[in-house]
């Protein structure tokens, strides 16, 4: 995850500053992403959505005709901009009915980060720390039952759903809150998905049944090598179908507005994500 001891660092190493004026200037997001082959029409919208602990605040896309496979879309620490947006509308023309979720909504509706991906970490961090793994299990299900009450919505195929950094944890217990739903699950640069605490997500492996996506930063795996292992292991253990890879890239490298954003790296990442959601969100 996100942290103050070595966010200063890795920015040195893997800062692409002309991508970070441009998000600056606030029109990295939409510059950078590419349009998806052959894109659906999509209608988006703000939504509302009823949960155990208030109402959170969220945007929702969809194609214009049909029903779609569900994803549900964890952000980052930085939370819900444009830049997922921009996110959440490109995995929609590819044919998702995709729901990105502001998860600080208990604290203040997004955005939360006056300054998006540049905000100074200490500032967002308790924001993060104001989320546990019962929030995080509590609000996969509240956003789960609404997304199957939209008429976008296929419920006969399984949904997917996918976390950057602190999002990574989230989705893994989604995965486990929901194993019926969830037949696709995918974290890039997630920090804290193998910890020697008895809530770590990797202990909730046995209770999923999806397949994943795990695409670890080098500055991460640098940092705590095992847990690349660990994740195999326990993956294979379960029987799951798990790809696991360190990509070449700093922490933060996918969304499109941060200092890190890496465009070669960001694109294999999310080629692999569609390679997953179409073999196993059927």
């Amino acid at each position: 995850m996100c942290d103050q001891d070595h966010f200063e660092e890795d920015l040195k190493k893997y800062s692409r500053r002309d991508l970070g004026a441009l998000a600056a200037a606030g029109i990295g997001a939409a510059m950078m992403l590419p349009r998806a082959a052959n894109a659906a029409e999509v209608s988006a919208s703000d939504v509302s959505i009823t949960t155990p602990d208030g109402r959170c605040d969220a945007y929702f896309v969809a194609p214009t005709n049909g029903s779609h496979a569900a994803v549900l879309v964890w952000p980052d620490i930085f939370g819900l901009r444009p830049a997922f947006r921009q996110m959440g509308q490109r995995l929609a023309e590819s044919g998702y009915s995709v729901l990105v979720v502001n998860p600080f909504y208990r604290t203040q509706s997004a955005p939360t980060a006056a300054n998006g991906a540049n905000t100074p970490i200490p500032d967002v961090i308790p924001l993060a720390r104001s989320l546990n793994a019962t929030t995080h299990s509590t609000d996969a299900k509240a956003f789960t039952a609404w997304l199957d009450a939209q008429p976008q919505v296929d419920k006969s195929k399984k949904m997917g759903t996918t976390g950057y950094c602190m999002g990574g944890p989230i989705v893994m217990r989604t995965a486990a809150a929901v194993p019926e739903r969830v037949g696709a699950a995918a974290t890039f640069h997630g920090g804290g998905l193998v910890t020697d605490q008895p809530d770590s997500p990797h202990l909730l492996i046995p209770q999923m049944k999806a397949q994943f996506l795990v695409a670890i930063a080098e500055n991460d795996d640098e940092r705590d090598p095992e847990s690349k292992q660990i994740l195999k292991d326990k993956f294979a253990e379960a029987g799951l179908k798990a790809e696991v890879e360190v990509y070449p890239a700093g922490h933060g490298w996918c969304p499109p507005d941060t200092r890190v954003h890496n465009y070669e790296q960001a694109e294999k990442a999310w080629a692999r994500m569609l390679a997953l959601f179409e073999r196993a969100l059927v």
